[in-house]
């Protein structure tokens, strides 16, 4: 490290650079030396790759996110075209839903599961029925019907609602 005098500018070359006061040989000028902390060139590289990836992660984060929690964005979609009361052998009364699912995107999905949930009066849920569709994949732009008759008790039901489970959603074929 080079450090030089105030008053007489006489310059000195020392191997590590004393944090402190110095006196000049020459002139006998004494003055402050402090130690400037040094970074690396490949420490700040380092840490500005990390912070560009980060901050590319949390980017991309956010889009799926985003595509996932937005039903308007979501490839595949379900709805209910039809509800009614079947009656079995012995008497007893069960929900019948029809629907279908409609792949809205230019790509091939595999075909996921649907749940198929009833709510009560207040809102919250009774029951959830998971069934699996007949169709494996659903081709780009393609509507496929579904039916399920849904088993146990049905007093109560107010509203009835249908969800694509979200594990098969992301598994493009």
């Amino acid at each position: 490290m080079k450090i030089k005098c105030e008053v007489c500018k006489t310059e000195y070359s020392v191997p590590n650079a004393p944090n402190g006061n110095v006196r000049c040989a020459v002139c006998g000028n004494t003055w402050r030396v402090c130690q400037k902390g040094r970074r690396s060139g490949l420490l700040v590289f380092f840490a500005s790759l990390c912070a560009l990836l980060a901050a590319t992660i949390f980017a991309v984060a956010v889009i799926v996110t985003s595509r996932r929690d937005n039903p308007e964005k979501r490839p595949l979609i379900a709805t209910i075209t039809d509800v009614s009361t079947v009656t079995d052998a012995d008497g007893t009364e069960h929900i019948a839903v029809r629907g279908t699912v409609t792949n809205r995107s230019d790509d091939i999905y595999g075909f996921p599961d649907l749940t198929i949930i009833l709510y009560g009066a207040d809102g919250s849920p009774i029951s959830r029925q998971k069934f699996m569709p007949s169709a494996t994949l659903l081709d780009a732009g393609q509507s496929v019907v579904f039916s399920h008759t849904l088993t146990g008790n049905v007093t109560g039901v107010k509203r009835i609602a249908v969800e694509l489970l979200d594990k098969p959603q992301g598994d493009k074929k």
